[in-house]
């Protein structure tokens, strides 16, 4: 008898984490989800792949209102509850300077996704580690996924990921997301962290001289008066200074505040 072998995912998927979890990928049926996840990263970080395998391969692709910009959206259900995931364009900021960026930032910003898995590649993690930092300054709520962690192994490069989520407060799932490995762990703490099971305590970025951080501190203490539901002032705060209109129009209309 000819042997059959499962692949990497084929024999994950069969593993008992993935029937305890009651894990069902749902493809582009993602209607009436219960959390709303984004994934963010830059280009060539295994995004798309990371998508694809929570949601089964399937994408439904179609452009974000008003842009040229691709949106995908797909989705699963995970202990009877149903996620919908929107795979954001590959950027390197979120400071709105090219079409991916703003809607990227503006989905995060405004969206308010219940969770934002950022996406980053670990063989090139100090590159990525901007962008991380960026939506860090956006949302409490974020997870970061060390994908193509068989190319970081393969380069010799070794990360402790249990220091690096101390030192960003947030959780960090190692994953190699074209053989499937680590793609239960990273469902089980997205679930977590929509849940409120896990609570994020990101760190904010501290290296701004003397004057400017004056500056930011005393605007956001301004804005959180006049605003009490904002819930990222400091970024805010720093944006207004970098004299960005689409902020400061956001923050007239209401935008900003839940």
């Amino acid at each position: 008898m000819k042997e059959v072998k499962e692949t990497p995912m084929e024999a994950c998927e069969s593993c008992a984490f993935y029937n305890a979890a009651q894990l069902k990928k749902l493809g582009v049926n993602v209607e009436n989800a219960d959390f709303v996840v984004a994934l963010a990263g830059n280009p060539n970080t295994g995004k798309s792949t990371v998508f694809n395998a929570l949601t089964g391969l399937r994408q439904h692709t179609g452009n974000w209102a008003g842009k040229t910009v691709t949106r995908a959206e797909g989705g699963f259900s995970y202990n009877e509850k149903r996620y919908k995931l929107i795979d954001l364009p590959g950027t390197y900021s979120l400071l709105s300077t090219s079409e991916d960026e703003e809607v990227a930032r503006n989905f995060i910003l405004f969206g308010r996704p219940d969770v934002t898995v950022i996406v980053a590649d670990a063989s090139r993690l100090e590159r990525n580690l901007n962008l991380v930092l960026q939506v860090l300054e956006i949302t409490d709520k974020a997870v970061l996924c060390l994908n193509l962690m068989d190319e970081a192994k393969r380069h010799g490069i070794s990360i402790d990921d249990r220091t690096l989520a101390k030192d960003l407060g947030i959780p960090v799932v190692v994953t190699s997301a074209r053989s499937g490995e680590g793609i239960p762990e990273l469902i089980k703490v997205i679930a977590q962290v929509a849940s409120g099971e896990i609570v994020c305590k990101p760190h904010k970025i501290k290296n701004l001289n003397s004057k400017v951080s004056e500056a930011v501190e005393e605007l956001s203490s301004k804005l959180l008066k006049a605003y009490p539901g904002l819930p990222n002032s400091r970024w805010v705060a720093m944006r207004l200074l970098d004299g960005d209109q689409r902020i400061l129009s956001a923050l007239k209309e209401g935008e900003l505040v839940a």
